[in-house]
C-alpha cells in the first residue's frame, strides 16, 4: 500500500515545489492513468490528497519516522494550493505541473465531497502539525459548509467527522452547535431504520463512503445521547451484515466500500464495547486476503500495492490512490509494520528522494 502509493505520488510545481499529489488511477504496470469517467478530469485530486493526509498524519502519530513527516508536509502544501481565496477547493490538477481543473463538474470549486474531505484532512492534521497556514485554511474553507442546504447525508458525516477532531483539539471553530442539527439531517434521511447516503437513494444504500454509522455512535458519545448508538447498530446490521457475512458478494466491490465497512464496525465495538463488532471487522479485512467471491486477494503483499476491487469473481488488475488510501486506513496495523520496515527509497515518490 504505501510502496504503491510512493510510485504514484509526484512533486507539483504549482505547490512550491514540494507539495505532493498521487496519482488517480494506475494500470497493471503502475503507469499512471488519467481520470477521464465526466470528460477529461485529469491526473490527481484532493479527494484522494486529502484522504492520504489523514492516513499519513495517523502514521506520523505512530511511527514519527522522518519520511511519513514528509509525506505529511507535501499533502499538505498540494491540498492548501488548491484552495480558492474565497476557502472553496478545487479537486483535480489537469497535469502534473498542476494546473487547476476548474472547468469540470467533478473539480468544481467547493464541491461538496472535497471540500468535506479537504477540510477534515486539516482537522486531523491541525492535531499533529505546527503550521499555522491550517487554521486560516480552516477558517476560510469552514463557512461554505456551515451555510449549506441540501447536503447529501454521506458528506454530512464527513462534516459531523470535522467538527469531532476540531472539538477534540480545543478549537471547535464554531462548529459543536451544529453537531445537533447535523445529527437530526442524517436521522432524517432513513428508510426503514437504513441510514441512507442521500434523500434520493430509493433502495439499498451504497457502500462506497458510507460511514454515516460509525459517525452517529461517536456523536452519541460526545453528546451524551446513548440513542444515537442503538440507531447505528440497527443500521449498521442492515446496511452492512450480510455484506460482511457472504465475503461481500456482490456485483461489484470497491476497496472503499470495504473501508467504510471496517471503519463503521471499528467505531462501534469502541463505543459499545462489544466484541462481535471487532470480529465483523476483522471478518471485513479479510477481504483484502482473500475472504471474497474470487477467492484471491486484493492487497498484493508481496508487490505493496492494493488492487481497484473485484468484479464478480475477478480481481482488478489496477490499482490506484483510493485503493491504497482506504487499504491503508482499513489495514492499519500492517500499514504501521510495512511503515517501520521501509527505507526512504521506497516510501517516497522517485521525484522527491
Amino acid at each position: 500500500m504505501l510502496r504503491q502509493l510512493a510510485r504514484l505520488g509526484r512533486g507539483v510545481p504549482v505547490a512550491g515545489g514540494s507539495g505532493i499529489a498521487i496519482a488517480v488511477y494506475a494500470n497493471e504496470r503502475d503507469e499512471p492513468l488519467r481520470a477521464r469517467e465526466a470528460g477529461y478530469e485529469g491526473v490527481a485530486c484532493v479527494d484522494d490528497a486529502a484522504r492520504a493526509l489523514e492516513l499519513y498524519c495517523d502514521l506520523w502519530e505512530a511511527t514519527r519516522l522522518p519520511w511519513v513527516l514528509r509525506w505529511c508536509e507535501g499533502l499538505l502544501d498540494f491540498v492548501l494550493a488548491m484552495q480558492e481565496a474565497d476557502g472553496r477547493w478545487l479537486n483535480f490538477i489537469l497535469d502534473w505541473q498542476g494546473t487547476p481543473n476548474r472547468g469540470g463538474r467533478t473539480s468544481r470549486p467547493g464541491g461538496d465531497f472535497w471540500q468535506a474531505r479537504a477540510l477534515l484532512a486539516l482537522a486531523r492534521a491541525s492535531q499533529v502539525l505546527t503550521d499555522p497556514r491550517i487554521d486560516a485554511a480552516l477558517r476560510a474553507g469552514l463557512p461554505h459548509v456551515v451555510t449549506a442546504v441540501d447536503v447529501p447525508t454521506d458528506v454530512r458525516a464527513l462534516h459531523l467527522r470535522t467538527a469531532l477532531v476540531l472539538s477534540e483539539g480545543g478549537n471547535a471553530h464554531g462548529l459543536d452547535g451544529l453537531l445537533r442539527p447535523w445529527t437530526d439531517e442524517l436521522l432524517r434521511c432513513r428508510a426503514g431504520g437504513v441510514l441512507m447516503n442521500s434523500p434520493d437513494e430509493r433502495n439499498h444504500p451504497h457502500l462506497w463512503g458510507h460511514i454515516q454509522e460509525g459517525v452517529l455512535a461517536d456523536v452519541g458519545v460526545h453528546l451524551g445521547r446513548p440513542d444515537l448508538l442503538d440507531v447505528a447498530r440497527r443500521s449498521a446490521e442492515l446496511v452492512f451484515g450480510a455484506a460482511v457475512r457472504s465475503g461481500f458478494d456482490l456485483p461489484r466491490t470497491q476497496p472503499y466500500d470495504v473501508a467504510s465497512a471496517v471503519h463503521v464496525l471499528s467505531r462501534l465495538a469502541a463505543v459499545s464495547g462489544e466484541p462481535e463488532y471487532a470480529e465483523r471487522a476483522t471478518a471485513a479485512r479479510a477481504w483484502f486476503d482473500g475472504r471474497n467471491p474470487a477467492g484471491q486477494p486484493v492487497y498484493d503483499r508481496e508487490g505493496g500495492r492494493v488492487r481497484d476491487g473485484v468484479d464478480g469473481v475477478r480481481v482488478s488488475t489496477h490499482s490506484g490512490a483510493e485503493a491504497n488510501v482506504v487499504g491503508a486506513q482499513a489495514l492499519f496495523d500492517d500499514a504501521v509494520t510495512v511503515a517501520r520496515r521501509l527505507t526512504d527509497a521506497e516510501a517516497l515518490p522517485s521525484s522527491l528522494r
